[in-house]
């Protein structure tokens, strides 16, 4: 290898490999162009041309005659050092390349290039010899003693059409001037003031805004029951971030389902804060995506993925119910965003703030940590009570045969209609059934592609898969037997839940609310004002009920199958059905009007169910955590999951097998499996899999790259690692 070019850098492309020195590939950098770290660059790569990020790493030694140049630094702000950082971190921790990580700040390439400017018309100085018709001379008109005005609004003004427009252009009549684009976001208004706060709510603010403008790192738990205020009082932190001249950034597991969260924002701001999820169109991805690079954007709400958005000055994060599984993404770069928030806290030095009435336990574990800081608020606002939660022992309390609300529950809802109130029945069941069988010969009607039954949907007449998307007609006939008529629905999904009650109380308005049946941010709005409205009396949901809702005359909470999510031995599975129960218990009685929750179980004696009853969150936290730190689990030790997957089931169970041979067995570190993954079958692929165990202070990454560079794995087949893993499938 020859000496390296003297001008050379090194370049990091948004792709899942690595350069031939681990971090990026080596460019040349032509005389005429001038580049710094965290610049786009255009360069080659094989035939294509790609869009990379000049990285700081120093370039390898390349010779001469194989060297390329990149071909020009794109007009964009640079990719700042905190984000460079960050892409970095997370890929080492994640075990992902770097490639992988800065695609997802790079998510959006063409807002990488400049907006087309804004083309406007204005009159001539002289006006020229034109023949004239009536439209010609309104645009005239609208023009005279006029600022200019973009082709569309002229068109519509004057009541012509565009060639009339481009007509006058050509004859002279008219000037075309190229403007910038108009800002794609308003500035918040921070006159306006928030509500007045409760004492408790008060000193958490005060503390927040002081850690704001200390501008170093730390991290602080805001705890309060659901309806305690929570929002307003965190919103202060992002007043004052905004008031320095920084940006804020508000982490939400579902912002395209938050309509009343943003109206909050626009009541306190006077102005709605920018967005960023998956339903964005991809203009406004690439608009949104620039704002926030140039700093135009001053405070983001977004789903996870928001953290990776190239913010130039971030002044503070926040992590809305910050126990939401919605923050891990399990597919790509597995991440929890909770905790990559507060990496991206510490590296930026900002602080970051997490929300929760149901903290998780690992941030339990911090606070007593003394790691992070601890606000609690423990009453509603403005004086609400918390609802009442019975318990309904569905062994003693039965409904009858082929039904699924126990009499207790249907009687407490007889009760809200007849008072006019509003009732919540929660089932965290999609469709109208999770299993159909033959009663003839016991078949049960599977997905082709995984290991997973397929669900009903009677509105929508299709049978499917809730995990590839797979989907059929319900057939007449069994497909195993052809006995007609045979099909037999077994348990409940929402819409059966809806049949059962229509039936007894025909008179009422009821809507189904599922992920199926709600899609974006307009839905959810207009779902949110038929509720606030009185135009729906019962709401049938899943889980995304069950997240910061505030409706007043919500009075009555059922919770139709408890237990739901206690099955499985999941470690997190006790942890995750008492958040899930508790929030969505927190909906009732928000108001003046009192609220009632019936909890139907078959299991009244399990931990979970007991705690919820007695509404003793802090006794199940620590009993839950003293059962962690029997068995050295999460937070008082460490796990990763893989997962080894292909089409071809052979090659899956030759490297399972080499994987076992070569399986780390030092002290310090358990490698338990291989086994069957609870999903066997995935999308087509057969999938094994393994779970590392290692304590507070092992390196569990370095063991695992060592156990992995160690193994010879066939090409087609797929090792996924997931570090700190929360599903188990």
């Amino acid at each position: 290898m020859s000496d390296a070019s003297p001008n050379t850098v090194t370049v990091l492309l948004p792709l899942p490999v690595r350069g031939s020195g681990g971090q990026g590939y080596t460019y040349g950098v032509p005389d005429h162009l001038s580049v710094a770290p965290g610049d786009f660059v255009l360069a080659p790569l094989g035939v294509r041309k790609v869009v990379g990020v000049v990285w700081d790493s120093p370039p390898g030694e390349v010779a001469a005659e194989k060297l390329k140049e990149i071909f020009e630094v794109l007009e964009t702000p640079p990719l700042p050092d905190v984000s460079r950082k960050l892409v970095e971190w997370v890929a080492n921790y994640t075990m992902s390349s770097e490639g992988s990580v800065l695609k997802m700040a790079m998510s959006v390439p063409d807002a990488l290039y400049p907006p087309k400017p804004v083309i406007a018309y204005r009159l001539a100085d002289e006006m020229p010899d034109v023949r004239m018709t009536a439209a010609r001379q309104r645009v005239i008109d609208v023009l005279t003693n006029s600022p200019s005005r973009t082709g569309a609004d002229l068109a519509r003004e004057a009541g012509a059409s565009p060639s009339v427009i481009k007509g006058l252009h050509e004859a002279g009549a008219l000037v075309r001037l190229e403007l910038p684009p108009p800002p794609a976001f308003h500035p918040p208004d921070l006159s306006a003031k928030g509500p007045t706060l409760s004492p408790e709510q008060a000193k958490a603010a005060e503390d927040l805004v002081r850690l704001v403008k200390e501008a170093t790192y730390s991290t602080t738990l805001l705890d309060g029951v659901p309806g305690s205020g929570k929002t307003e009082v965190y919103l202060e932190a992002v007043c004052e971030a905004l008031a320095a001249g920084k940006q804020a950034l508000v982490l939400l597991p579902e912002i395209a389902l938050s309509a009343q969260w943003l109206d909050r924002f626009r009541l306190r701001f006077g102005t709605p804060p920018a967005l960023w999820h998956s339903d964005l169109t991809g203009l406004q991805r690439r608009v949104t995506w620039r704002a926030v690079a140039t700093g135009e954007a001053r405070v983001v709400v977004g789903a996870r993925s928001a953290l990776f958005l190239p913010y130039p000055d971030l002044g503070v994060i926040v992590v809305d119910e910050e126990h939401d599984g919605s923050f891990k993404q399990e597919d790509g770069v597995v991440y929890n965003a909770r905790d990559m928030a507060v990496v991206r806290a510490n590296l930026g030095d900002i602080p970051v703030v997490l929300a929760s009435a149901t903290p998780s336990l690992e941030t339990m574990h911090n606070v007593n940590q003394g790691r992070y800081g601890h606000h609690t608020l423990p009453d509603r606002h403005a004086g609400a009570e918390l609802p009442t939660i019975e318990i309904a022992d569905m062994r003693s309390d039965a409904p009858d045969a082929g039904k699924w609300l126990s009499p207790k529950l249907v009687a407490g809802l007889k009760g809200t209609f007849e008072r006019n109130e509003q009732a919540l029945l929660f089932l965290n069941r999609r469709g109208y059934a999770p299993l159909t069988l033959c009663r003839a010969c016991g078949h049960r009607l599977q997905c082709p592609q995984c290991s997973a039954w397929l669900v009903e949907h009677r509105l929508l007449g299709r049978m499917q898969c809730h995990h590839c998307g797979y989907g059929t007609k319900l057939p007449d006939a069994c497909p195993e037997c052809d006995a007609e008529g045979k099909l037999f629905a077994c348990g409940p999904g929402v819409e059966r839940l809806a049949e059962e009650v229509q039936e007894l109380f025909p008179d009422i308005r009821v809507e189904v609310v599922a992920s199926d049946t709600i899609y974006g941010p307009g839905q959810a709005a207009e779902l949110v004002r038929r509720i606030e409205d009185q135009e729906i009396d019962l709401l049938i949901g899943t889980q995304i009920v069950a997240k910061g809702y505030h409706f007043p005359m919500l009075t009555l909470v059922g919770v139709v199958d408890a237990d739901l999510g206690l099955a499985g031995g999941e470690l997190r599975a006790a942890e995750r059905t008492f958040q899930l129960l508790y929030q969505v218990a927190g909906r009732a009685g928000r108001a003046e009007r009192p609220g009632r929750v019936i909890v139907q179980t078959y299991m009244p004696d399990h931990p979970v169910i007991r705690a919820l009853g007695a509404g003793d969150r802090d006794g199940f936290l620590a009993a839950e955590t003293a059962d962690r730190e029997i068995a050295s689990m999460p937070p008082y030790g460490r796990l990763a999951g893989i997962v080894v997957s292909g089409i071809d089931e052979g090659a899956v169970e030759t490297a399972v097998r080499a994987l076992s041979r070569s399986a780390p067995r030092q002290d310090g570190v358990m490698v338990l499996g291989p086994a069957d993954a609870p999903l066997k079958l995935l999308r087509g692929r057969h999938r094994r899999r393994f779970l590392v165990k290692t304590g507070r202070n092992v390196n569990i990454q370095a063991r695992i790259r060592q156990w992995l560079n160690a193994t010879q794995i066939p090409r087609k087949v797929r090792v996924h690692v997931d570090i700190d893993p929360y599903s188990f499938m």
